[in-house]
């Protein structure tokens, strides 16, 4: 049986050449199942998944990896959030019965696609990726390229109930005792079929396609779908919005109300709780 939700790391031995494996079962239902998704723009959700799961394979501290992009096209937004110890979470915003095309230029049109990177504690770091290519594998193979100076090439597909990735990436510096690594290693990459990276486990898919080359597989690591939001969080929502402005609300509504867009969660505050909130003790 083929493994569910799990990413894995491997390298090749005595080269600069690293690689990254994901497939996604529950978590993707877990998270397509929040809305009514047509299959063009669940499809697209589904790459963005698996492909914040490969990029996170970066993360060398605690935090997350999030790739968005808006646009003004049938899908209006969609973006996937990955943390450093696989919890992912994703969504996306479209006009109904507009998303009929597979070409991403056309599912966004005009817009920008991003990467931000948020550590627990420290800087947030944002790129932009490249829209100069109609795939999403292709505009983070760009990005990839021209921001951090890495060859990568990244294959991803997704169909209604699982989602899948392979990335392959030639680190900058040093050289390779076997000058045609890079080229034989992708070329072999781009023989596996949707089905195979789909269904197959990271076991069979690699021995498939590099039972010639000398691979070294690190433990696999369980992904689920987990919303970062909380009342804390909330909260600090609140703060942003502003007490003048919380309080206005109050006075129309009676109370305030905040969703999550990406699990549903509710979250309402009545007068007591923004005066704890604002004041750090109740008037009411």
């Amino acid at each position: 049986m083929a493994s569910q939700d799990e990413f894995q790391r491997f390298i090749f031995e005595h080269s600069q050449v690293r690689g990254a494996w994901v497939q996604l079962s529950d978590s993707y239902t877990g998270i397509t199942q929040q809305a009514d998704y047509p299959a063009r723009v669940k499809a697209l959700l589904g790459q963005t998944l698996a492909a914040s799961v490969l990029m996170s394979s970066s993360l060398k501290f605690e935090g997350t990896l999030s790739l968005q992009a808006k646009g003004d096209g049938p899908v209006r937004l969609f973006m996937a959030e990955c943390s450093h110890d696989r919890f992912i979470r994703g969504l996306a915003q479209f006009e109904e019965g507009a998303a009929t095309s597979d070409s991403l230029h056309e599912l966004l049109g005009k817009g920008q696609m991003a990467i931000t990177i948020t550590p627990d504690q420290g800087q947030r770091y944002q790129g932009v990726v490249p829209r100069e290519h109609d795939s999403l594998a292709e505009c983070l193979e760009d990005y990839f390229a021209r921001s951090e100076q890495i060859a990568t090439s990244l294959i991803l597909f997704s169909d209604d109930t699982r989602s899948a990735g392979l990335m392959l990436q030639r680190l900058p510096g040093g050289t390779e005792p076997d000058d045609d690594l890079w080229q034989r290693v992708n070329h072999l990459a781009s023989t596996v079929k949707p089905e195979e990276l789909l269904e197959l486990d990271s076991e069979t898919i690699l021995h498939r396609l590099f039972h010639e080359e000398e691979v070294r597989v690190f433990a696999a690591d369980p992904v689920a779908f987990r919303c970062s939001c909380s009342e804390e969080r909330t909260h600090s929502a609140l703060k942003a919005i502003g007490q003048e402005e919380c309080y206005s609300i109050l006075d129309e509504r009676g109370d305030i109300e905040m969703d999550c867009q990406f699990c549903h969660a509710q979250y309402r505050f009545d007068r007591n709780d923004i005066d704890r909130l604002f004041l750090g003790h109740s008037l009411h």
